[in-house]
């Protein structure tokens, strides 16, 4: 197993068009922004402190308290393989260790469960461990791959249309119930988030089963997470290619999210 540190710095800009994916650790309560130049840190005066070695993330997830799984492509001088397969955070991407596929995967779809990992690189694949991998049944490219928190449904976006599967990644059904969506996330068992392909944001409270859409128009949606606060209110973060938001209404309105 290979570890990486690397060096952190501060900066008051990054570019969200650049982004992969946009997430609230449930560990630190902090907004990870996981980019193309690598991973950043919301701070209390709106600036973002780059973490961790520079990594070209091309798929991210959080799976739980400061544990961080990623794919993507080492900067030049940092200590991981190109591409650098899947590897792990556990202490909210200060290091990273690799896994497994070191030099052979690069996963572009992403996503974690207590289950296990599941990421496309070019086929689906599947993992409890980390190591071990096996084939999924996913023939459709996906844009996003989005899994419960307890693995019990996974959703993809694809040219398709959306694509639901109850038995980790075997086998895959349209959802029928789906508005078409281009991003999608879960923010527990039931409450699943989707950015439409005309900008809107829709939100299920039934695993999928059926959904409501907000008026909202979000051009250039990068990312989308969704996650539930000590309260239990539901917070939906987006990527556009301007900026980071955040709601608390189901998109209703939009404002600069809160470190």
């Amino acid at each position: 197993m290979r570890d990486t540190t690397g060096k952190t710095t501060t900066t008051t800009t990054t570019s969200s068009s650049r982004a992969v994916n946009s997430s609230r650790d449930p560990g630190s309560g902090k907004v990870n922004l996981a980019t193309h130049e690598g991973l950043f840190v919301l701070q209390p005066d709106a600036s973002w402190l780059q973490v961790g070695p520079t990594v070209d993330f091309m798929g991210f997830a959080i799976s739980g308290p400061s544990v961080f799984y990623a794919s993507g492509h080492p900067a030049e001088g940092v200590d991981l393989p190109a591409p650098v397969g899947l590897v792990k955070s556990t202490d909210a991407g200060r290091t990273w260790s690799v896994q497994s596929l070191g030099g052979r995967s690069d996963f572009h779809a992403l996503t974690a469960s207590s289950r296990g990992v599941m990421g496309f690189d070019g086929a689906l694949k599947v993992t409890s461990d980390g190591k071990t991998w096996a084939q999924g049944g996913l023939t459709a490219e996906p844009r996003c791959l989005a899994s419960a928190p307890d693995g019990s449904r996974v959703l993809a976006t694809t040219s398709q249309g959306v694509l639901s599967s109850i038995d980790g990644g075997g086998t895959w059904a349209p959802l029928a119930s789906a508005p078409p969506l281009v991003l999608t996330a879960w923010a527990d068992s039931k409450t699943v988030v989707g950015l439409t392909t005309d900008g809107g944001l829709a939100v299920s409270a039934d695993a999928g089963d059926s959904w409501k859409t907000s008026p909202a128009k979000l051009v250039s949606g990068q990312a989308v997470s969704a996650s539930r606060d000590e309260a239990g209110a539901l917070e939906i973060l987006v990527v556009t290619d301007t900026a980071v938001l955040q709601s608390g209404d189901n998109g209703a309105t939009f404002t600069d999210p809160k470190s």
